[in-house]
């Protein structure tokens, strides 16, 4: 009677064991990647049967702004983050203080500047209204379009990408601009409000139907130095999976994949990104 409780006994411990290593093998293979729904997690989701394939079981975890997903990759409730660009990651870090870094580029979504009853950049009115995000990191970017299109001009002490309406130097159309605005609100305000000039990001564009190509008056241009990146803890820049994840994005089959999806809306990126 004794040896069957002993061997029982060893059973269950030689099992548990197996049930606790094999767990603990599933864990590793597991990434949780935040995103914003369009077009961030559209791309992951046609990733996910590659990354499969390796090995590796990838969850997304979708977002509608563009806080959250630094605070959950702080906190450790996500292993990575693909959802933002390189100069508002740079700002994140500096105004936050996190341990963040990047493990690659992916693509470039254009911002736009949009208007539903302004038809041409000759058609902007004295006074007109620019409506953007209060997110600073893209203030730069919109007030270089308008600069662009000789709308405004900039000082040119300041490095465009940190540019901020007070500088400003030139502003012949005596233009007004609002920056309180969530990101995601500002194609309401673009249904909603006339004879304005609207900055919307690209992935809120599309998925307010809106064709980047077709409906923006102003749109950048492939020359954008906003990357949108996968950005993890500066400790688990060296994460097997997370780099695996990276080059599947850069894969010609996923590249393929954004350029048909968005139109050219979307610009895939292939090298690393600074």
């Amino acid at each position: 009677m004794k040896k069957i409780l002993v061997f029982v006994t060893i059973f269950f411990v030689v099992t548990l064991a197996a049930c606790g290593g094999d767990e603990s093998s599933s864990d590793d293979n597991v990434i949780k990647v935040g995103a914003s729904s369009t077009p961030h997690a559209q791309i992951l989701e046609k990733a996910k049967p590659i990354l499969k394939e390796k090995g590796i079981t990838l969850k997304i975890e979708e977002y509608t702004d563009y806080v959250l997903p630094n605070e959950d990759l702080s906190s450790g409730e996500l292993d990575a983050n693909y959802f933002q660009h390189i100069p508002y990651l740079n700002k994140q870090i500096a105004d936050i203080g996190y341990d963040f870094t990047h493990i690659g580029g992916i693509h470039i979504e254009p911002i736009g500047i949009y208007s539903k009853t302004i038809n041409s950049v000759d058609e902007v009115a004295k006074g007109t209204e620019v409506l953007m995000s209060r997110s600073v990191a893209d203030h730069g970017r919109v007030l270089s379009l308008l600069e662009k299109e000789g709308l405004i001009k900039l000082s040119e002490k300041v490095d465009k990408v940190e540019a901020t309406t007070e500088d400003i130097v030139e502003n012949p159309k005596d233009l007004k601009f609002s920056y309180d605005y969530d990101a995601a609100f500002l194609p309401e305000l673009y249904e909603s409000e006339e004879n304005t000039l609207v900055a919307i990001n690209t992935n809120y564009a599309i998925g307010a139907d809106l064709n980047p190509l077709e409906d923006a008056l102003i749109l950048e241009g492939e020359e954008s130095p906003y990357v949108n990146v996968v950005a993890v803890k500066t400790g688990n820049k060296g994460s097997e999976s997370l780099n695996t994840l990276v080059d599947v994005l850069h894969s010609e089959k996923i590249q393929n994949f954004i350029l048909e999806k968005f139109d050219g809306a979307v610009v895939p990126v292939d090298g690393e990104a600074k």
